[in-house]
């Protein structure tokens, strides 16, 4: 999808990318690694690749070593550590920062959102800490700071997209600083932990398929994924949002997705009554049978936002600078002082023992305005 647009600006692209020193921080998921893939060919001069995924930094490393006509910088070394972890920022100063920084730690899940405990994780994860690093670039200033959004953060209905929008908020806040970007994207497909990739452990183990039936999405493949990324990032503007230009020709629900994969590997969905009845009936089938048991609802969760939306009606966009991607531009910094408030109030809610989720996202309503979280006292840990 994006290949007219790299080589429309593989002049610049090299201009930026070749010899310069980049850190990539989360590089062991799937986006981070493929955002890596997606530079190398640019031949940067060093890369250090950050993640708590020890395994994941093992495989990508001999995954890059392993492949033909691949390249990988004669200065290369992964780190498996958190990026909040004081011994970072011993390695980051040792190494007096970084040409290009690109965060892509976070949590990603709406399940993530579950109760008090599962927010404050993912709000210390998705911003309270990823401000320490921003506070660590100002001292050291790259030439490119990127980290990854995603579309959830346009009126954001969940405390994942939430935290996105309020993440954006706070790098925009730096877009004087050093130059800044980001990127809001549709589903990465088979990503770690996404619903494709669960359906793909579930054949292995020949186990049903659960999808909502009114939940739409727009796909991108992993390496559209870290390519989306790597444009953003090298040619972005600071201060703007970078995001595919995706039509409703390529919108589907979850439920005709998992239709069509099972069609596409050999079997014939079979719809179920319940989860039970497709759980009894997977378990009872031959080895050969080619029917397959699915079960689809309509979903009934906290945080499930039934379509994709990549810009809000109070939002500019340039849809001319790219072939397959748009801008959102003129984004208007919010004041310093309102980010500091609001981590104050969070910082202080999260230090009582007695907070709750709702206090909570009534701090994140204050501060984002056009946020409608709905607490449906379900989450998807409580689905198939």
């Amino acid at each position: 999808m994006f290949a007219p647009d790299i080589d429309a600006n593989r002049k610049r692209l090299t201009e930026e990318i070749k010899g310069k020193s980049v850190l990539v921080i989360g590089g062991a998921g799937t986006i981070g690694s493929s955002f890596i893939r997606a530079i190398l060919p640019f031949r940067p001069g060093a890369l250090t690749v950050v993640d708590i995924n020890e395994n994941g930094l093992t495989e990508l490393t001999r995954d890059l070593r392993s492949t033909s006509g691949g390249y990988v910088p004669p200065e290369y070394v992964t780190y498996p550590m958190n990026f909040n972890d004081a011994v970072f920022e011993k390695m980051f100063r040792a190494h007096g920062g970084f040409d290009i920084v690109a965060n892509f730690s976070a949590h990603k899940h709406v399940r993530s959102e579950k109760d008090v405990y599962s927010v404050e994780a993912l709000l210390e994860n998705n911003v309270l800490r990823a401000r320490k690093l921003l506070t660590l670039l100002e001292e050291f200033p790259p030439r490119h700071y990127f980290c990854v959004s995603t579309d959830k953060a346009a009126n954001p209905v969940n405390i994942m997209g939430g935290s996105k929008k309020i993440m954006e908020d706070m790098i925009m806040a730096y877009s004087d600083r050093f130059p800044v970007t980001t990127a809001r994207f549709a589903n990465v497909a088979f990503s770690n932990g996404s619903l494709p990739d669960g359906w793909m452990q579930r054949i292995e183990r020949r186990q049903p398929l659960s999808a909502p039936n009114d939940v739409t999405r727009y796909f991108v493949s992993p390496e559209e994924s870290g390519e989306i990324c790597m444009l953003a990032c090298m040619l972005g503007k600071s201060g703007e949002i970078y995001f595919p230009k995706l039509g409703k020709e390529q919108v589907k629900t979850f439920s005709a997705i998992a239709t069509d994969l099972l069609t596409a590997m050999g079997y014939r969905a079979v719809e179920c009554g319940s989860e039970q009845e497709a759980i009894d009936m997977a378990a009872q089938l031959d080895e050969g049978d080619k029917r397959y048991p699915v079960y689809y609802s309509g979903s009934n969760t906290t945080g499930e936002k039934p379509y994709e939306e990549f810009f809000t009606d109070d939002e500019t966009t340039d849809m001319k600078r790219h072939q397959a991607l748009g801008v959102v531009t003129g984004v208007q910094p919010r004041p310093m002082a309102e980010i500091d408030t609001l981590f104050t109030q969070l910082t202080e809610a999260f230090a009582r023992p007695s907070v709750t989720k709702a206090e909570i996202v009534a701090i994140m309503k204050e501060f984002l305005h056009n946020f409608e979280h709905e607490e449906k006292g379900l989450n998807l840990d409580s689905k198939m």
